[in-house]
């Protein structure tokens, strides 16, 4: 991070600017033409203000009358044009944020794998990257104060040589050291920036974790709200030692500069008045020689400091860039081949899959077959490998070896958007979106009709709950938020919260939308039923993948009894492969787990 090489602050450069200018062009010209008109009268005013102080000074008043309306008109469009300004300047940050952003995300989301949300540094940098789409027209606002500051003071520079030449060109030496040394704080304080990225992370997820709803009941049951706190603090605490470091580093280097500048100020001011005791300039060349040193010094100021604030900027700006511009995390054929309806079945061939070079084999060797029509069920236990599966068959991440044919194609050959809309799924971790009911069922195909949606929540067996709602279907599911206020001006609704094993069947009426994919995938999807839906949920998932090519996981062996193979896998392999009665009578891990599980229940009954 400290060094960056000029092509990519350029490359930087030249994408901030094409991206503000495709978002307001007329609002740029008209900031660009406003910066111009306060360019210049600064200096204008002053070589009026000379004029004015001459004439009064050798009793020469006729013009005065016309100086002084000058004098207005001028001071009018500097006023004009600082409002003009400030609204256009404020319109071209609106505008280009949302462009940005869009851009940002739209990145993101084109990422067909899962490996970059699970990299740190991705993460800070994606971080950084939104930080800076907050307000990239913050760059062509520096740009445009740059350059306002270098035509003013190429103004009072001009009127400053006429007067003194010698001490124009010390005023101009003596910004060079300030421009070197305000470059190398930049640098710095983006390195600093980079650095504290993971605490200040750690700081809003602590703070996160503390205003949510997830995790109330158990900071609250636990008394975890003390300890969250104080992680929290410390976190912040480590950043802000860093940031006042860096502060207190900038405060010595800017006090002793802006010493050296009144020194200089303060040399010419006497320089001005002996001339000016020695007849050899006059009142109006006085007045004119403070306001160019004023003048001079102020518009340095602004530039060095402009393009500092812009070298800093782009250093930032510079992580939007390589998170838009940056490849696929995963090979994409483009275009892929097509994928026809699935006809033989979907088969595993020597697959081997770990997270990381450095991180232990997940999957080891994997031969696996799901013929079309049936459904193979998982089982083994935690961290045996079966989610890895089901991330691999959706394409999130490719094997490390070996492969995934879909009816005989590599998979990898085919598109990740078209492989996935073949597929539907229940994940484990499935996701409660603070949406409405609607929305929530929707998700799962965002093309279906409301009558579809409605269907799919019989199927699931949730709509007498949502239609039971406040506003049914359109009710907001959060406390979070809330729906948009009503025509009349009352409240608006106040959302209702589900419970746990309601949100499963809502993420169960997500599959249930896309029950006519190829490829159905049922990770532990009723988990969070009591025993009574959990039958029930079985009997319409048992209707829903007749069929169909479908798998199954679940740790309730009960539930996977009737697929029609059941795999066993342990420490990354396919231990045992086979129905039920197969593997029963085999007598080896699944006979053992399910006899066990079966004890239990027996136990109960018996007792």
């Amino acid at each position: 991070m400290t060094g960056v090489p000029r092509a990519g602050l350029l490359r930087s450069a030249a994408r901030a600017a094409g991206t503000v200018w495709r978002a307001a062009p007329f609002h740029v010209t008209g900031y660009l033409a406003v910066t111009l008109v306060g360019a210049a009268t600064p200096v204008a005013l002053a070589w009026l203000t000379k004029a004015v102080l001459d004439g009064v000074a050798g009793g020469h008043t006729d013009g005065l009358l016309w100086l002084a309306v000058a004098v207005a008109v001028v001071g009018t469009a500097a006023a004009t044009a600082t409002h003009a300004g400030q609204y256009l300047r404020a319109e071209v940050d609106r505008r280009a944020a949302m462009r940005t952003k869009d851009e940002l995300f739209a990145a993101v989301s084109r990422a067909p794998g899962l490996a970059r949300f699970e990299n740190p540094a991705f993460l800070d940098r994606l971080r950084l990257a939104q930080q800076s789409a907050r307000n990239p027209g913050r760059l062509v606002d520096t740009a445009l104060s740059a350059a306002r500051s270098a035509l003013t003071l190429a103004g009072f520079l001009a009127s400053l040589a006429v007067i003194n030449a010698a001490f124009a060109a010390i005023v101009v030496a003596s910004a060079v050291p300030a421009v070197l040394i305000e470059l190398r704080l930049s640098r710095q304080r983006v390195t600093m920036m980079w650095r504290i990225g993971p605490a200040e992370r750690r700081e809003m997820f602590y703070a996160h974790l503390m205003a949510t709803v997830d995790a109330a009941k158990e900071i609250r049951l636990f008394d975890l709200g003390g300890f969250l706190r104080g992680r929290m603090l410390a976190e912040l605490r480590t950043a802000n030692r860093e940031r006042r470091r860096m502060d207190r580093r900038e405060f010595a280097v800017q006090a002793s500069l802006a010493g050296i500048s009144a020194a200089v100020a303060g040399a010419g001011l006497v320089w001005a008045i002996v001339a000016a005791a020695d007849g050899r300039i006059g009142v109006g060349d006085v007045s004119m020689f403070v306001a160019a040193v004023a003048g001079v010094q102020s518009a340095l100021n602004v530039l060095v400091s402009a393009g500092v604030m812009a070298y800093e900027q782009l250093l930032v700006f510079g992580h939007h860039v390589e998170v838009v511009t940056a490849g696929d995390d995963l090979p994409v054929a483009r275009p892929g081949r097509a994928l026809p309806p699935l006809r033989r079945g979907i088969e595993l061939r020597d697959v081997w899959f770990r997270y990381g070079p450095d991180l232990p084999w997940v999957l080891q060797g994997v031969n696996l077959v799901l013929p079309h029509g049936q459904t193979v069920a998982l089982v083994g236990h935690n961290g045996a490998g079966k989610s890895t599966l089901v991330k691999l068959l959706c394409r999130f991440y490719d094997p490390t070896r070996g492969t995934i044919r879909w009816d005989g194609v590599d998979i990898r050959e085919i598109a990740p958007e078209e492989l996935r809309k073949r597929i539907a799924a229940v994940f484990q971790d499935f996701v409660a979106y603070e949406l409405t009911a609607a929305e929530n069922i929707a998700v799962g195909d965002l093309t279906a009709e409301p009558d579809r949606v409605e269907q799919a929540a019989r199927d699931a067996g949730i709509h007498s709950v949502l239609s039971a709602l406040p506003t049914g279907y359109a009710t907001m599911l959060s406390r979070g938020f809330t729906a948009e206020p009503a025509e009349d001006g009352d409240d608006p609704a106040t959302g209702v919260l589900l419970s746990g094993g309601q949100w499963q069947r809502l993420a169960l009426a997500r599959a249930f939308l896309r029950q006519d994919r190829d490829l159905m995938i049922l990770d532990e999807p009723s988990s969070g039923l009591d025993p009574d839906a959990e039958y029930e949920a079985h009997q319409r998932l048992r209707r829903l993948r007749a069929g169909r090519t479908g798998i199954l996981i679940s740790h309730r062996l009960g539930a996977v009894r009737d697929a029609d193979r059941i795999v066993v896998l342990a420490d990354g392999r396919v231990s045992e492969d086979g129905t039920h009665p197969v593997l029963l009578a085999n007598g080896a891990a699944y006979a053992r787990l399910f006899t066990r599980q079966a004890a239990g229940y027996r136990d109960e009954v018996s007792a």
